[in-house]
């Protein structure tokens, strides 16, 4: 249900929207990433974009995949924080030092910024061969963030510190291109609001459901105009979400068979050329995977629009991207509105089973509580000549048998 509302105007603050424009380097297959000056003297970095998570975190030692690292030695504003922090990734995962640090944005502000800094000292599938990032930039919302959400995220310390609007959209500019050994067919991060010049036509906004990941709602997929037939709740298994960090379109696997099975009908959509297949012929990708815990809108849908990250209103937006398009001729589109009326009311699940061990484990402790509950009720409606044991204050804590938080 996407509602089409006027575009937010360009509140610059302590931020230059122009000066952003092409501020990004990079493609989908090895991302899209932002140089950043870190630390007193300012050392330079190329930081990966990824709106799937929420840490921001650099190399904080030499790795044979990557040309430079932070030295938090020859930072003299440098603070360590004094513990340790791992992040997994659908691939790949690190560990680093928690500290803090200044961090200058060269294209678009022009002061310093005081911010939550990760430095990996070991890391397992995350840098990767043919890589021209040095570390991770997480723009999802603070109940991702590792080790806990009340460490807080590189956007809302800007939001606070710039005085920029809650509001963040990108731009990427590799749809329909060859990807190029030099890794630069870039984009724009426009951090603080909307670029008018970024995007054609209309916005149009659909509400995001749940604050952690970009999570929105899927109602009906097509392929060459024919719709796949699907109850709307097997696209949003278990979630639905918008991550410039995830190279291709990711589909819950009964969902990407039907696509599999109606591509096969239709005609080669969302194909990408690869490199070094071969010199005296092009080759190309599918540019759709299974997924087993979620629908990932990424880069590879991404290119096609100008996606606005609306977190003051709680909508993420897509407009028509100048730069998508091949001799001239648009690559994606957007129209409507259309009909709902043979949707389901609600097309997302009740409640996310990603962690089906937790619930398990969950309710497996509510009912030990509920039985003891149930021992102490009996206790106190036997009669008065009973004997009691004076009650140990550590049988029943209070912390451990409530289900506070729901488990990511």
């Amino acid at each position: 249900a996407l509602a089409l509302e006027p575009a937010l105007e360009s509140a610059a603050g302590a931020a230059n929207f122009l000066a952003m424009v092409d501020n990004l380097q990079g493609d989908s297959g090895r991302g899209y990433y932002l140089e950043m000056l870190i630390g007193t003297p300012p050392q330079k970095l190329q930081i990966l974009v990824d709106t799937g998570s929420s840490n921001f975190a650099v190399a904080g030692a030499p790795h044979s995949y990557i040309d430079t690292y932070f030295d938090t030695e020859r930072s003299s504003t440098y603070r360590s924080k004094g513990f340790d922090v791992t992040v997994k990734y659908t691939q790949g995962s690190w560990t680093g030092f928690v500290g803090e640090d200044l961090v200058t944005i060269p294209k678009g502000f022009n002061s310093s910024f005081l911010v939550n800094i990760a430095t990996i000292f070991e890391s397992e599938n995350f840098f990767l061969p043919g890589i021209k990032w040095n570390g991770i930039l997480g723009l999802a919302y603070a109940t991702l963030a590792k080790p806990s959400s009340s460490l807080e995220t590189f956007f809302d310390s800007l939001v606070t510190q710039a005085n920029i609007p809650n509001v963040f959209s990108m731009q990427m500019c590799g749809a329909g291109l060859p990807v190029a050994g030099s890794g630069t067919n870039g984009g724009s991060l426009v951090l603080g609001g909307i670029e008018p010049s970024l995007y054609k036509g209309d916005i149009w906004y659909t509400p995001i459901k749940e604050e952690w990941y970009y999570q929105i709602e899927i109602l009906k997929l097509e392929i060459g105009g024919q719709s796949l037939n699907l109850d709307c709740r097997e696209y949003n298994a278990d979630k639905a979400i918008v991550d410039s960090g995830t190279t291709l379109l990711r589909l819950p696997q009964k969902v990407f068979d039907a696509v599999v099975e109606a591509v096969a009908r239709a005609s080669p959509l969302y194909i990408q050329p690869m490199m070094g297949a071969g010199l005296n012929y092009e080759c190309y990708r599918f540019g759709i995977s299974p997924s087993t815990n979620a629908l990932v809108i990424g880069a590879t849908v991404m290119e096609g629009f100008y996606v606005i990250f609306d977190r003051a209103r709680k909508r993420v937006g897509f407009a028509a991207s100048p730069c998508a398009e091949i001799a001239g001729a648009a690559v994606s589109e957007i129209s409507g509105p259309f009909s709902t009326e043979d949707i389901a009311s609600n097309c997302v699940p009740a409640q996310s089973l990603s962690e089906p061990i937790l619930w398990i484990v969950s309710y497996a402790l509510m009912s030990v509580c509920g039985a003891i509950l149930l021992v102490l009720i009996v206790l106190l409606l036997l009669p008065f000549r009973c004997q009691r044991r004076p009650r140990d204050p550590e049988v029943v804590n209070d912390e451990s048998s409530l289900v506070r938080h729901r488990w990511k």
